[in-house]
């Protein structure tokens, strides 16, 4: 029997030429084909920004999380959008819907709170389907498919292995945003993991300051930080760096720097289950 994975696009445009990477890797990795891509055909919908406007990319999530033919959901891509159509998707979920796995990363992470939040078990931060293109697609979507089709964790962040607390995973601005919303999950005890892309170090700056700042984030017992990559610049210099900047609002909070974490925008992105382990 076929396990089928649902690929659905939540928020930017997604193209057909990445589908089609992923179809030829999936086809050369599972030959006999007991592990296929499926993908909505609304992820290939163009509405502006996003990949259809946001009634159809509700639908699409929707669908393919009801449908007892699908056995796990997929992020396509990240960018921006999720965070629009979040409330309605949860809202939509049946009891099906729980049994599956999700996982994405980025901006994905507004609909992962809300799952969470929502008490769906099986919830993870990682590579989506998009990262077939980058230079170490294959490893890197192959981590994810791991784990969405056994929870593998091979690929799984490796501090996982050693603090038996549960974590989260979240981008900086993603969370930044989420917090005092509909969409926030309850994080006390939760390990907090971060990554940020393409923010100049004084966003970094400021959006450490709110989120930290917030009562329900100072329940949490420690952050930890991943890859802050693609730095825009800023004249002058901010004089900081990421990690300097993350160790200062957590002393500043009194919740605990934890180290690193081995997640990020690039191929080496690890999967972050969320909750208990």
């Amino acid at each position: 029997m076929t396990f089928k994975i649902g690929i659905v696009a939540a928020s930017s445009r997604f193209s057909r030429e990445s589908a089609d990477r992923l179809t030829g890797f999936m086809a050369e990795r599972y030959p006999a084909g007991e592990v296929a891509a499926v993908f909505h055909e609304a992820s290939f919908l163009t509405h502006g920004h996003f990949a259809g406007d946001d009634a159809a990319r509700a639908r699409a999530f929707i669908d393919f999380a009801n449908d007892p033919r699908i056995d796990a959901v997929w992020f396509a891509r990240g960018g921006y959008g999720s965070c629009r159509i979040a409330e309605t998707v949860v809202g939509a979920m049946t009891p099906e819907a729980r049994k599956k796995r999700y996982l994405g990363y980025s901006d994905a992470g507004s609909i992962l709170a809300a799952l969470y939040k929502a008490g769906f078990p099986h919830v993870a931060h990682g590579p989506m389907a998009s990262d077939i293109n980058r230079r170490t697609g294959p490893e890197t979507v192959q981590r994810s498919i791991d784990w969405l089709v056994k929870g593998g964790t091979k690929g799984v962040e490796p501090s996982l292995a050693t603090d038996p607390r549960p974590a989260v995973a979240f981008n900086l601005t993603i969370i930044d945003q989420l917090v005092g919303t509909a969409l926030e999950p309850d994080l006390t005890g939760h390990v907090l993991m971060l990554e940020e892309v393409s923010e100049a170090l004084y966003r970094i700056d400021r959006m450490m300051f709110h989120l930290t700042g917030q009562a329900s984030i100072r329940r949490v017992p420690g952050i930890r930080l991943g890859r802050v990559s693609d730095i825009t610049p800023n004249d002058p210099d901010f004089g900081m760096t990421p990690e300097e900047i993350v160790r200062y609002w957590c002393a500043r909070s009194g919740v605990p720097y934890l180290g690193a974490a081995d997640i990020g925008h690039d191929g080496d992105n690890k999967v972050v289950p969320f909750g208990p382990r």
